[in-house]
């Protein structure tokens, strides 16, 4: 059996090396040429999967390590027999934690000793969406959660959910929702010019869901305006190839990376194993867990002396801290206009490790248990 697939997908010969020859390449270059005589194709959000890709080759079995699938075209494998599988859900916390540290900087900008007085609209309530407002609630703040399409199926939730326009009166607005450009609740541009001049100086609008959700012309030309909003975006429109002018107006720059945690990396590969195997009738003997090494750093100590929201934002930056990536960024987009995209697509493969907060013990000695409520909510391990 061939399966070929994406060569930054993590681990593949732990996973899938006794299923069968593996045969790696570039996901953003795939050719049917490559694909022809797999059995079994494994992509990221980079391929895509398509008539175009696949017509004629021997793949049975496609499946992406991501949450998304509008690089899928999911209705033409199923018109072939061909088997799908994603990985809803595998680097939600990746987000989650990539958002949280976003919120600390920007707590810290706005000069608030307590991050908790921000309000959060989050847009799009599926499993990142979910599990964000899950901790921040659990952090104490006030959260606003606007998904038409979940409002429109569960009647029963009216109260759960608000309108975009009130996420968008929040402090904070961070989105969160698929890429859809034809359906009822579209979200193609859905933050274009009307929305982007509601937004104030006084607010803070974060992506890290879909790049083609914001309008990213009409958001250029809001950036040049008065009282324009902060913005931090993490993914973009026309990635590889993206706008270095917008990304030198928004404050805050990652190259599409919220998700790469090497938990959320090796969930997602785990994710999509389990379901060849099952495909396959094979027996599932491998997790996750047994092939993450040791954390470069594995422990934190806190005394009765630490300030609370000190010690959280000391520890959620000893595991991440967004303008590293922000500054490999803005110094990618100084390469010649042909190179950038390449650029780009260098800073995602070539990621450093990052691990999750579950990877570090906090070790706190005579604090409050407000300061372990809030370690424990963010998913630290700790020892008191």
């Amino acid at each position: 059996m061939l399966i070929v697939a994406d060569e930054n997908i993590p681990l593949l010969e732990a996973f899938f090396g006794d299923i069968g020859e593996i045969r790696r390449v570039s996901g953003r270059t795939m050719s049917p040429e490559d694909v022809r005589d797999a059995d079994v194709l494994l992509v990221r959000s980079v391929t895509r999967v398509n008539c175009a890709l696949l017509e004629g080759s021997n793949v049975r079995f496609v499946g992406t390590t991501t949450i998304g699938t509008d690089h899928i075209d999911l209705d033409w494998l199923a018109a072939r027999g061909i088997r799908f599988s994603a990985a809803p859900g595998c680097n939600a916390n990746s987000v989650v934690e990539y958002v949280l540290a976003v919120l600390s900087l920007y707590a810290e900008r706005c000069v608030l000793s307590d991050w908790s007085r921000l309000t959060v609209g989050i847009v799009g309530v599926g499993n990142v969406g979910a599990e964000l407002a899950d901790k921040l609630l659990r952090l104490g703040f006030s959260v606003k959660l606007c998904d038409p399409p979940r409002a429109e199926s569960e009647p029963e939730a009216t109260d759960t959910f608000v309108s975009l326009d009130e996420a968008l009166a929040c402090d904070v607005v961070s989105l969160h929702t698929p890429l859809t450009r034809d359906s009822a609740h579209s979200t193609f541009h859905m933050i274009g010019e009307h929305e982007l001049a509601a937004l104030t100086s006084e607010q803070l609008l974060i992506n890290a869901g879909r790049g083609e959700v914001i309008d990213g012309a009409a958001l250029c030309e809001r950036l040049d305006q008065a009282g324009a909003p902060l913005v931090a975006l993490d993914v973009w429109e026309q990635e590889p190839r993206i706008n270095p002018e917008l990304v030198d107006k928004v404050w805050l720059a990652t190259p599409h990376i919220a998700g790469y945690s090497l938990e959320g990396k090796v969930h997602g590969t785990e994710m999509i194993y389990q379901a060849l195997s099952r495909f396959l009738g094979l027996p599932t003997r491998k997790q996750a867990g047994q092939f993450l090494p040791e954390p470069a750093l594995s422990k934190v100590s806190f005394t009765s002396a630490a300030d609370e929201h000190a010690a959280i934002r000391i520890a959620l930056r000893a595991c991440y801290d967004p303008r590293q990536d922000d500054a490999r960024l803005r110094k990618a987009m100084r390469v010649p206009a042909d190179e950038r995209g390449n650029a780009f697509d260098r800073l995602r493969r070539d990621y450093p490790v990052r691990r999750e907060c579950s990877s570090l013990k906090v070790q706190l000695k005579g604090t409050s248990k407000s300061l372990q409520d809030s370690f424990r909510a963010i998913g630290f391990k700790l020892k008191i």
